[in-house]
């Protein structure tokens, strides 16, 4: 069975065409500056070599056309028709309250997507253009949404309810609702795998860092807490997002600057983390590059980025009562092991030890990087978020899962 996996973003479309059963890539690859003058296709070759091919496409629609174009072209395609695909999975990043599972898209299913725009308004719409564009192109194929919000539907409410009047909440929703959902479910099944072990008698600590990062708190195979918020700017620091931040601090600056609400989003979703601190770059390689050239700030922003990663350890194998396994993934997470190394050694006193040496050889591969005679086991994971979204497409098209 082929289920091409689509993830929308506001101006790319990232594409994945997976044969699940043997879980085989067949295809890979993005659209990108949708609706510029410069937009363009970027897709590996079955030799792992990169193309790029300009396009002129003003939206989703015609970037999923191309997409679609490029999969059955008769000298690079790997398919020779769209009836080699048998079912779309898309991933939509917000379902609110009213998605706890990946489900089949149908006209309800679209209503509801749609009512959860006010808390996604930069989400949310631009995932529905890419279900409309396989609605359009390909009406006959079966379509699955799969949420990134809906593995922390677990949580209990004095973990996803905010300490404001209860009316946000009945009223407008305001309220907890956690992200890196397909992924931190994906890593936390994946090491229990990995390790021979039961989820369902683990406590587990997932660490999805990277540009973007958020930490859960798994007991038992559910999710009890989570990093990220109503959006993705609560919890760590990441590349641009400032993460947790006083709010009090927000109405001063508003106040002092008179900035408006859309200046306040660019600054803390766009201006901030990493990339706001240093003024060098969000992406943690050139930090790492920058610290080691001893640059003062580097420094103190890199020691800031691993604080909040050791915080929410904390905080989490105490809100657990213990913890049995920590995991990285993402960007970071699997690749840079000196933020492994620096989260893990300062938690020595509960009983974690970090294999320096084995550490510093893990990059991008699954590992066990604790030391036999850790009683916290610590691993290296990597995500693999387009396998999930194939895998619940599969079941549910099957009718394996209501």
């Amino acid at each position: 069975m082929n289920i091409l996996v689509l993830n929308c973003g506001s101006s790319s479309v990232k594409y994945k065409l997976i044969e699940i059963k043997n879980n085989v890539t067949l295809a890979e690859g993005g659209v990108e500056k949708i609706g510029l003058p410069d937009a363009f296709l970027k897709y590996k070759q079955s030799d792992g070599n990169k193309v790029i091919v300009a396009l002129n496409i003003t939206d989703h629609k015609g970037a999923i056309a191309a997409i679609l174009s490029n999969l059955t072209d008769s000298e690079v395609g790997c398919i020779k028709s769209f009836a080699e695909i048998d079912a779309v999975g898309h991933r939509v990043v917000h379902g609110g309250e009213k998605f706890n599972k990946s489900v089949r898209i149908t006209s309800e299913v679209i209503d509801m997507i749609k009512e959860c725009y006010g808390v996604a308004p930069l989400h949310n719409p631009v995932n529905m253009a890419g279900i409309d564009a396989i609605t359009a192109l390909m009406p006959e194929v079966p379509q699955v949404a799969v949420f990134d919000t809906a593995f922390h539907q677990t949580m209990p409410a004095k973990s996803y309810l905010y300490a404001i009047p209860y009316e946000y909440y009945k009223n407008d929703g305001v309220r907890r609702y956690g992200f890196h959902g397909t992924s931190h479910r994906y890593v936390s099944q994946r090491v229990c795998d990995f390790l021979g072990v039961d989820i369902t008698k683990q406590r587990i600590i997932t660490c999805h860092v990277g540009n973007g990062g958020s930490i859960t708190a798994v007991k038992y195979g559910k999710s009890i807490d989570t990093s990220m918020g109503l959006t993705p700017t609560e919890g760590l620091m990441m590349g641009t997002r400032c993460g947790d931040i006083d709010p009090g601090a927000l109405v001063f600056l508003m106040q002092k600057h008179n900035l408006s609400a859309a200046d306040v989003q660019a600054i803390i979703n766009k201006k901030s983390g990493v990339a706001g601190v240093t003024g060098i770059s969000s992406d943690m390689r050139e930090i790492e590059a920058a610290v080691n050239a001893g640059n003062e700030i580097a420094i103190t922003a890199l020691d800031m980025y691993e604080q909040r990663i050791l915080k929410y350890v904390g905080a989490y194998a105490a809100e657990m009562g213990g913890v049995d396994i920590i995991v990285f993934t993402g960007g970071v997470g699997e690749n840079q092991v000196g933020v492994r190394e620096n989260v893990c050694k300062p938690l020595a006193f509960m009983g974690v030890e970090i294999d320096s040496e084995l550490n510093a050889k893990i990059r991008g591969k699954e590992a066990l990087i604790s030391t036999p005679s850790s009683k916290v086991k610590v691993a290296v994971i990597p995500t693999d978020e387009e396998y999930m979204i194939a895998r619940d497409t599969e079941r549910i098209v099957n009718g394996l899962e209501a």
